[in-house]
């Protein structure tokens, strides 16, 4: 098991990563951030993102899908925004999104990568 700290840190590791945030999807804040820069202002980024997730599941349900999503990508011209919603154990309600410069990270790594954190993750 791993705490908030110690998952943010991880993220933080994951090649390419510009900036990391927990987000509670309920209130839009995060629980903790890691990261980001003058471009990059993860407070806002939490918030905006949790207008992403909130119209995601309103439109699975509005379509009657039964099914869980496990990451949604925003892919840019320079970056990859990755927001994997959490569940079970370690927290639903909340998503760890991830800031990835393009031209340095590798997608598939760093999606299996948040898949594990999640996985150790105690909220």
């Amino acid at each position: 098991m791993i705490n908030v700290e110690t998952a943010l840190k991880e993220a933080a590791g994951i090649e390419g990563t510009l900036g990391a945030a927990l987000v509670d999807y309920g209130s839009g804040m995060p629980l903790g951030t890691v990261g980001g820069n003058k471009d990059l202002d993860l407070s806002v980024a939490a918030a905006g993102n949790t207008d992403v997730v909130r119209a995601k599941v309103r439109t699975m349900e509005m379509l009657g899908l039964k099914d869980e999503i496990e990451d949604i990508l925003i892919t840019l011209g320079g970056q990859y925004h990755l927001i994997r919603l959490l569940k079970g154990r370690a927290g639903e309600g909340f998503f760890l999104y991830l800031a990835l410069d393009r031209s340095r990270a590798n997608l598939a790594m760093a999606r299996l990568q948040l898949k594990k954190i999640e996985a150790e993750l105690d909220i």
